[in-house]
């Protein structure tokens, strides 16, 4: 039996509440003694409160407070904990106060030696972020828990730029955060078909009593992405757009959610993307302008154009 597993052994019999002897511990685990007292002291060293009781009615048990923990985390995966916890924060993440009770539990059943390792690691990092509506926490948590348990919701939502409030029937099949925002995907029954809702657009969620079943295989990131990146397969007016430049300006808009989608070839001073020309002349304008002299666009020409008139209507636009 592995080593992690035979600690694991040891663990639940000293779970049991009662005193256990070494000898019964190698007796259970066919084991010689020696090694039993050498993963009691390696147990012991990862931060369980085992108690050792001499004498002939003497043996091994936990302390009564002892609860759960995660305790054969070594150093490098309780840092990654504590690291994803604070990443978790900064996405807004909705289980914040049982978060906060994970981690110190982590703390608590950690030793000295550990505790200090870790804080090193733990206080290497940090991750700014804007502020986050506090009023959103109570409407993720009951979004999470009806697509837990398959309860339809209705939701009181307004769409981008409407005044006017829309009632909603939804069955929520899984929820998404992306570009600091979180969604739910989910049927609506006004539109029959699966659509997307931002949460920090609904002024009112209820859970209903009605259940629903998620369709096998849905995958709410393929919806989303295939929602928001229009085909280039089979559809007219597809051009190359060559870019020139520096390599980390470069590195940059391969990187950028959308046209990194688009990225056909690569090189230190070059990348070249497949989009639909009407996209070509609306939306990379605009992407480009920040990068000023460090890019350089070699075709199309008409994107040229497209970019002296954009800067000739900001020029206008500032002038007046």
């Amino acid at each position: 039996m592995p080593k992690t597993d035979n600690m694991l052994a040891i663990l639940w019999m000293l779970r049991s509440g009662e005193k256990v002897t070494a000898q019964q511990m190698a007796e259970k685990l066919e084991m010689n003694i020696r090694t039993v007292y050498r993963y009691i002291d390696t147990i012991s060293t990862s931060g369980v409160p085992i108690v050792s009781e001499p004498g002939h009615n003497g043996g091994y048990s936990l302390l009564n407070q002892f609860i759960e923990a995660p305790l054969f985390f070594d150093v490098e995966e309780q840092t990654s904990l504590l690291h994803a916890a604070v990443f978790a924060e900064e996405a807004g993440y909705y289980g914040g106060e049982a978060l906060d009770r994970a981690i110190s539990k982590l703390s608590h059943h950690s030793n000295q030696e550990q505790e200090t390792k870790i804080n090193q690691h733990v206080n290497s990092l940090e991750v700014i972020s804007g502020l986050r509506p506090q009023a959103m926490e109570p409407f993720l948590k009951e979004l999470e828990q009806a697509v837990a348990d398959g309860y339809s919701v209705n939701i009181l939502y307004h769409k981008s730029g409407e005044k006017p409030l829309h009632e909603r029937l939804v069955d929520p099949y899984r929820m998404i955060y992306w570009n600091h925002k979180w969604y739910v995907i989910g049927f609506c029954h006004l539109r029959n078909d699966i659509r997307s809702f931002r949460v920090d657009r609904m002024e009112r969620l209820t859970v209903t009593e009605t259940k629903f079943i998620r369709p096998e295989n849905f995958s709410a990131y393929d919806y989303f992405i295939n929602g928001l990146l229009p085909p280039t397969e089979d559809k007219e007016g597809i051009m190359s757009l060559i870019l020139h430049g520096d390599k980390s300006a470069l590195d940059d808009i391969c990187q950028h959610w959308f046209l990194g989608h688009y990225v056909q070839e690569r090189t230190s001073n070059q990348a070249i993307f497949l989009l639909e020309k009407e996209i070509i002349h609306t939306y990379v304008p605009h992407l480009l302008l920040p990068y000023n002299t460090s890019i350089k666009v070699m075709e199309p020409v008409s994107l040229k154009k497209r970019l002296i008139e954009v800067l000739a209507e900001l020029i206008e636009f500032h002038q007046v």
